[in-house]
């Protein structure tokens, strides 16, 4: 659905599902929570949509499951969003080609998407900085 550039080997989505885990073990509100949550749902989803299924995804399950769900949708596509918007705001050559959904809260992120899709870094953190302010990002 986001277009993710496919990520090989399936060591990578191991280790991002141990990460995932860990931060959901050590996460104390329910809202990191929730967050955390969604983030393991989504690595375990990716993982598949890769050809490595590193765990069963869970069904989704209205009343036992279905905030982390809508919640891990919410997250990533307003993600992808925001980084898609910010390359046109910057006039990257190629913005429909940009098709992220790492959290853009810090500037080194930011960097690094503009690095990867060679966009003007400087132009690309004043321009996420700006929108960060109104966009709907979630933790």
């Amino acid at each position: 659905m986001l277009g993710l550039q496919r990520q090989i080997p399936a060591c990578w989505h191991r280790a991002r599902l141990r990460e995932e885990l860990r931060e959901r073990s050590l996460a104390t509100t329910p809202l990191a929570r929730l967050s955390e949550t969604s983030d393991v749902l989504f690595t375990i989803s990716r993982a598949a949509h890769d050809g490595f299924p590193v765990r069963k995804r869970p069904p989704f399950a209205p009343f036992r499951n279905g905030l982390p769900y809508v919640y891990m949708l919410a997250k990533y596509t307003s993600r992808w969003g925001f980084y898609r918007m910010a390359a046109r705001l910057c006039g990257a050559p190629d913005a429909a080609a940009v098709r992220e959904v790492v959290n853009p809260a810090k500037d080194s992120k930011l960097d690094e998407v503009a690095v990867r899709h060679g966009i003007d870094l400087a132009a690309f953190r004043r321009v996420g900085g700006t929108l960060r302010r109104v966009w709907p990002l979630l933790p």
